[in-house]
Formats: C-alpha cells, sequence, structure tokens
C-alpha cells in the first residue's frame, strides 16, 4: 500500500478540536510549508500538550496524498511563552500565524519565510516593530516583492514618496503626478501592506483574516 511521510522542524500556528480526544493541527513546516494533521490526544493529554506557538519536529504520516494525515509531534520550545503576557505582541503573533494559515498552499515550502517568522517570535516580546518587516517578506513570497530602490517609471532614485499597487514599486513624485489617486503612499505602514494583502486575499477568494483586520488602525 502506498504511504507518505514527511518529516521538518516546524511551528504549530493553528490548533482546532476535532472531537473529544483529537485536533486538528496546521504546522510551518521549513521543509514542507503548510502541512495540516490529525494531532491525535492533543485535547486530553497532560503531558507534553500541544500549543499554538511551540517550536519543535513534526512527522507526517499518511496513506495517500490527499489524505488528511496524522501527526506525531515533539515539542522543543514554546515560542509564544513570552509573548503571552504582552497583548500587543501577541496581536502581532495571531496575525501572522492566521495569515500563514490562510494564504500559503498546502505542502509548498517557503523556508525563507520560515526562517524570518521564528526571528519574528524571538523578536515580539521585545520589538513589535518586526511585524511590518514580516509582512513585507509574506508580500514578497505571494507575487509583491517590494522594490523601493528607485522609481518603476524613469528609474529615478530621489522623490520616491509613492508605491505601485500593481507591481509593489516605487514611484517618483514626476511620475506619480497623473496617478495620485490610484497610488498608495510612502512610507510602508500596516496600512499599506493591508492593501496588498485584500487584493492577494481577493484573488484567492479568501478572506483576510479578523485578527490582521485588528492591526489596521495600529501604528507600528
Amino acid at each position: 500500500m502506498l504511504s507518505m511521510k514527511l518529516e521538518s522542524d516546524g511551528i504549530l500556528v493553528a490548533l482546532r478540536p476535532f472531537d473529544e480526544k483529537n485536533a486538528i493541527a496546521h504546522i510551518f513546516s521549513r521543509e514542507h510549508g503548510m502541512v495540516t494533521g490529525m494531532l491525535r490526544g492533543a485535547i486530553t493529554t497532560k503531558t507534553n500538550k500541544p500549543l499554538v506557538g511551540q517550536m519543535g519536529t513534526m512527522t507526517w504520516n499518511a496513506r495517500l496524498d490527499s489524505a488528511l494525515g496524522v501527526f506525531h509531534w515533539e515539542s522543543e520550545k514554546n515560542l509564544a511563552a513570552p509573548i503571552m503576557m504582552k497583548p500587543d505582541a501577541l496581536l502581532y503573533m495571531n496575525a501572522a500565524f492566521d495569515l500563514i494559515c490562510t494564504m500559503l498552499p498546502e505542502r509548498e515550502p517557503y523556508p525563507t519565510l520560515y526562517d524570518k517568522t521564528v526571528g519574528l517570535l524571538n523578536a515580539l516580546p521585545r520589538a513589535t516593530d518586526e511585524y511590518i518587516k514580516w509582512e513585507i517578506e509574506l508580500l514578497g513570497e505571494l507575487g509583491y516583492a517590494m522594490d523601493l530602490s528607485h522609481c518603476s517609471g524613469c528609474g529615478k532614485t530621489t522623490d520616491l514618496n509613492y508605491i505601485s499597487p500593481k507591481t509593489a514599486r516605487a514611484v517618483c513624485d514626476d511620475c506619480a503626478a497623473p496617478y495620485l489617486s490610484v497610488l498608495y503612499k510612502m512610507p510602508v505602514t500596516l496600512d499599506t501592506t493591508l492593501k496588498f494583502l485584500e487584493k492577494i486575499c481577493n484573488d484567492q477568494g479568501a478572506t483576510l483574516p479578523n485578527s490582521r483586520k485588528l492591526l489596521d488602525n495600529k501604528k507600528i
């Protein structure tokens, strides 16, 4: 009988009950990207209880590629523990995890984004300004890599005060003049990245997570 097995380091980014004993887990892994599967006994276990924000090693087994699969999870460190007592940092962590679950395709690797996510979790208890850098990295992985070094229209490197919503590249004042109503203003803020995220969600037929919407009016 055919079977599949995946192994990797990963971050447990979501966990929801399946029945009285088991849970559906979403693990963002370095080698295989987003992986979804059953985590048996996750609800009732008293020792080594799986928690969102844990980093560890996963093994995922399934009989078929299309099957849900079952995890074996060995947690090594709870990256979320220092964040739990800091409400602002917790908002950013939840938004990042929900965006990962919503926007990344299943079992497609994003090793750079994985490393950036580990870096974000390590930084969040002290520096919430790291979050917008993480979102910019996510946008790059999803096809909107920002290039703010020169004007996309004329190549100019000065007076770069706008961003194209189509290309995520900088636009100088002269080139921007006829299109001010549609361009995004610099500097890049959470409002700017929100617009790109909404566009991608619309293209994917997905819904932007509420946790990300909560960050709309926050200033970094």
